[in-house]
């Protein structure tokens, strides 16, 4: 087993991985910048090292000094947890070179899936089914359009090294080609470095369904099934669950062989994911492959009882898998992400001091979090504060269960998420598990609550003007004259002819 393992990452998965670290007799080294100085992660590792300022590309982007600190503290391993460095095939390989364990798959097998047209071309190689289209970059806009003619439309364009919905654009028309290419090509350059853009066949109102896969260094390589991942905006999930309400048992077994199929051919160990379209008649195909712990990873654990982080860890030790190969799940578990936004404000960020929280509790709940009352909330960062986990023993129940956890939590300080998810958790659709990755763009309106109209926003300027003029006249008047010049301020004002006007009475 090895010793003691640095964690070159920060919030919940920090001390997720700190938590698995002192379960297993392991020691762990927290690195920090100012902003996390006093961050659970940080109090509860058994050593912490500052790594710099606030800034990622300044403190946990910085892969070398990263290294330096795990050989300075005698650390014979790193965990990357996800995010940051976590992906990139050339830090996992300065892990290994500088004689250190890297916990995650090989550097090589990064390199492999890394690109998403090299995933789509192995996978094409092992009989892994991918959505029709191109795995070569495209050359210009006249090359999309011959493919695109050759798929039928609508077509999706996707950036070659990207992730998050960035560089990602639907065309439904030749006509909107050109534009959708340039759009996406300067998106994935800004975001990734990497302006490559392939072509692929756009499936209409799919489940993003993924693999979970675990493999060892003795040649054991395993599927732990499957997690429904459809409850997304912008591409980015905001609510997990497993198993997922569309795959039978039959459809999991196809789907997981697929998964260790591609891992195999891909030299893959340790913990990952192999992300899939699920159409509406049954067929599924590759997306690409995670090369990493998961954020969701926790509704897999639930349903499975097996711990992944732990795994991870023991399987970069050198230990064999002792999982069965064909893991039944036993109920069903759901996880919402609650994040630093304002839902009813465009999801806009918001930051601020967590001046109190209480977390929820009781049967099958569980709260994974990187920050605690008195944390400072700033845009450093992701905003994801923490992870509400459930389980029940069926669907039902899990979704009962989450609506109750999450009238149980109180956050005061900042705005989050919680508002929203507790009325994704009272939707009927979602409830039957009719989602798909476009439901809750389709819902979202419905979900906050309609806009309010043209003549809502006009009167509530008005009164707002209304308001602010006559604070200006009692604060000009005497005492004794307040509330006569108030009257006249309100008759007089501009605005007051602008209420009359809408036929708004001034009081």
């Amino acid at each position: 087993m090895l010793k003691k393992v640095l964690i070159a990452n920060r919030g919940e998965i920090a001390l997720r991985v700190v938590r698995a670290c002192k379960e297993l007799g392991v020691a762990s080294v927290a690195v920090y910048s100012d902003a996390d100085a006093h961050a659970p992660h940080v109090r509860e590792a058994d050593e912490a090292v500052r790594i710099g300022p606030p800034p990622s590309s300044e403190s946990y982007l910085l892969g070398n000094e990263i290294i330096a600190v795990a050989k300075r503290v005698g650390a014979d391993a790193i965990h990357p947890g996800y995010g940051f460095l976590s992906e990139r095939d050339w830090f996992a390989r300065a892990v290994r070179e500088a004689g250190l364990v890297w916990i995650g798959p090989p550097a090589e097998a990064i390199a492999a899936v890394g690109s998403k047209t090299a995933a789509r071309t192995l996978a094409v190689a092992h009989g892994v089914p991918v959505v029709p289209g191109t795995t070569e970059a495209l050359r210009d806009a006249s090359e999309a359009s011959a493919i695109a003619k050759k798929y039928g439309f609508p077509v999706l364009l996707k950036a070659a090294a990207g992730g998050g919905g960035k560089g990602m654009r639907v065309v439904r028309a030749e006509s909107e080609i050109a534009g959708a290419l340039d759009a996406a090509r300067r998106e994935a350059k800004n975001a990734f470095g990497d302006d490559a853009v392939y072509v692929e066949k756009y499936i209409e109102g799919p489940r993003h369904v993924e693999i979970q896969v675990l493999g060892d260094s003795h040649g054991t390589m395993i599927s732990l099934g499957e997690r429904e991942c459809s409850v997304q905006r912008r591409h980015q999930k905001m609510i997990e669950e497993a198993p997922s309400p569309a795959v039978s048992p039959e459809l999991r077994e196809k789907m997981g062989a697929a998964a260790v199929r591609f891992a195999r051919a891909a030299g893959y160990t340790n913990a990952g994911t192999c992300e899939f379209l699920l159409a509406r008649d049954g067929s599924f195909y590759f997306l690409e492959m995670n090369t990493r712990v998961q954020v969701e990873h926790p509704v897999t654990e639930l349903v499975t009882g097996v711990d992944i982080v732990q795994w991870q860890i023991r399987v970069s030790s050198g230990e064999k898998l002792t999982i069965p190969p064909r893991i039944v799940p036993r109920g069903w578990a759901i996880e919402c992400r609650i994040t630093s936004e304002d839902a009813e404000n465009g999801f806009l960020p918001s930051t601020g001091r967590i001046s109190y929280l209480h977390v929820p509790g009781g049967p099958g709940v569980r709260w994974d979090a990187g920050v605690e009352a008195g944390s400072e909330v700033g845009l450093f960062y992701d905003p994801m504060l923490a992870k509400l986990i459930v389980w029940g023993a069926t669907r039902a129940q899990a979704v009962e269960r989450m609506h109750r956890a999450l009238l149980e939590l109180m956050i005061d300080g900042i705005e989050t998420s919680r508002e929203f998810h507790l009325r994704v958790m009272e939707d009927a659709e979602f409830r039957a598990g009719a989602i798909d990755i476009q439901w809750l763009e389709r819902r979202l309106p419905s979900l906050l609550g309609a806009a309010p109209t043209d003549a809502e926003v006009r009167a509530a300027a008005i009164a707002a003007a209304l308001i602010a003029d006559a604070e200006r006249a009692g604060r000009g008047a005497s005492a004794a004259a307040s509330g006569a010049g108030n009257d006249n301020a309100r008759e007089d004002s501009p605005w007051a002819k602008v209420a009359r006007a809408e036929g708004l009475r001034v009081l």
